[in-house]
């Protein structure tokens, strides 16, 4: 038998994370077109989230493809943070915190290098649930199904276990499609109902056994 899990995606779930304008000010600050500083920092920005850049050279690249100073760069940097990390989800946050014995809990986020110790340090994420899965330590982002076969690894739990919350449907779907419950978070209301259904229904129990774990005849 396998025990029931909550997974739980950080970015507009347990952080909310809105627009903050910060590029489009630095644009503004640079006498940039709209739009430049994203795709002369494309590939810096996709190799960061899957982990094959270090924090250091991505400051590096920020300063040589924006032609920024040191101080110029510490303050983008600090900008780019300001957003990502938003602010907490207090009322999930404690409701997921309740769930502690009740189920296995995880986090499975598509991140940044750097994310973990600021993540870490601010909301202490590594307190709320068992097992952190970041892309950026991992080096694929969801919807790969590698990444959600990495965090039923981590929490040595099935799929059909599972009950992933995540507010971008394209991996919801992704979720639903190698086995695990998915839910869209839209709401608090809504997502704690949808945990409390999960936990109703009781641990997973694998075709061909009994509750009670032994193999039926």
């Amino acid at each position: 038998m396998t025990e029931t899990c909550v997974l739980l995606d950080i970015g507009g779930v347990l952080e909310f994370t809105p627009d903050t304008g910060w590029v489009q000010r630095w644009e503004e600050r640079l006498q940039l077109a709209p739009g430049t500083v994203h795709a002369r920092m494309h590939d810096i920005w996709r190799a960061g989230s899957v982990g094959s850049v270090g924090e250091r050279h991505v400051r590096e690249q920020v300063a040589s493809r924006l032609a920024l100073d040191a101080v110029q760069a510490e303050a983008f940097m600090a900008d780019l943070w300001t957003e990502y990390l938003g602010t907490p989800n207090e009322e999930l946050i404690d409701h997921v915190r309740g769930l502690r014995g009740r189920c296995r809990l995880g986090i499975l986020s598509n991140s940044f290098v750097g994310a973990r110790e600021r993540e870490t340090t601010l909301y202490h994420f590594d307190e709320l649930v068992e097992q952190i899965v970041y892309s950026h330590e991992i080096g694929v982002e969801k919807p790969d199904p590698r990444a959600f076969d990495a965090a039923c690894a981590a929490l040595d739990v099935r799929p059909e276990a599972c009950l992933f919350i995540d507010d971008a449907a394209a991996n919801v779907e992704a979720a639903r499609a190698i086995g695990m419950q998915a839910h869209l978070f839209e709401d608090n209301a809504r997502t704690i109902a949808r945990i409390a259904a999960h936990l109703d229904a009781g641990p997973f129990t694998p075709a061909g056994t009994h509750p009670s774990g032994r193999t039926r005849p």
